[in-house]
């Protein structure tokens, strides 16, 4: 049976498309943006040509439309709904840290040594560290049949739970760095000024501290965020086939399943 040919459509789209970005990132070079260039070459190429396979996929098999989107659906809102959590986590624990770090005096450096010194190791011993400890004999387990809490050993290994506690341990430096950023530009006098005028400690932190550090925040949970959601490493190890991120779908696509109709869409997705 003859393959069945690609619509003159969706092919002159493409072609028009990828045209028109490269056209586009042509001309602000020639203006002298080489940082426009930059993003061209790192992103907007790579995406406008997952963008055309996207398209020629499609168009080649059109009835993987509807079994894209039946199968991606529940799956983006699995990993939209564990990076969200992850990034709630990771503000709750990072906002007070950063202020303790930047409140902390003399000891400010060796804090924020502390905090950055999980990147000194690769994030795959990270991982695998952390199934040493969440492991039925491991030190989490050891430590509360101990102190006489449990009888018998948690299984918390290849659980939601374990893949959370994953993501947020190695986001965690993430959310702290920018927020302690902004919490070190912070001048002391407002707090006091807030104090004088009688504002209580929550209200001087929603009126006074929040908005001030607003950047810090939307900048430490962009860059927990995003990379979460294409997590490969954690979920694979600590969720075993029970947790799938993005990554681990894509790569079961092209690996095992050898799926092209639904790694092409999946890989944009992704991008």
């Amino acid at each position: 049976m003859a393959s069945p040919r690609f619509p003159r459509a969706w092919i002159a789209y493409a072609a028009a498309l990828t045209a028109a970005v490269v056209i586009g990132e042509v001309g602000n070079v020639l203006r002298g943006e080489p940082v426009t260039w930059l993003m061209a070459a790192n992103w907007v190429v790579p995406l406008a040509l997952y963008l055309v396979s996207f398209i020629l996929v499609f168009a080649r098999w059109p009835d993987c439309v509807h079994r894209f989107v039946g199968r991606i659906t529940p799956m983006l809102l699995v990993f939209v709904v564990l990076s969200l959590l992850t990034t709630a986590l990771c503000l709750l624990l990072g906002f007070p840290t950063a202020w303790a770090i930047s409140r902390s005096g003399r000891w400010r450096h060796t804090l924020l040594f502390l905090a950055i010194l999980p990147f000194w190791t690769s994030a795959l011993v990270r991982t695998y560290a952390t199934m040493v400890l969440l492991r039925d004999t491991g030190l989490v387990n050891a430590l509360l049949k101990r102190l006489g809490v449990i009888d018998l050993p948690l299984h918390m290994l290849y659980t939601e739970g374990a893949v959370l506690a994953g993501l947020v341990y190695g986001a965690l430096p993430f959310m702290i760095l920018p927020i302690y950023s902004s919490l070190e530009k912070l001048d002391p006098s407002l707090l006091e000024a807030a104090e004088v005028l009688g504002a209580r400690p929550w209200a001087r932190l929603a009126q006074v501290v929040l908005p001030l550090t607003a950047p810090g925040i939307a900048a430490g949970c962009m860059l927990v965020f995003i990379p979460t959601l294409g997590s490969f490493v954690v979920p694979d190890l600590l969720g075993g086939a029970k947790v799938m991120m993005v990554g681990n779908l894509v790569q079961n696509q092209f690996g095992a399943a050898r799926d092209w109709p639904f790694r092409s869409p999946a890989s944009f997705v992704v991008l």
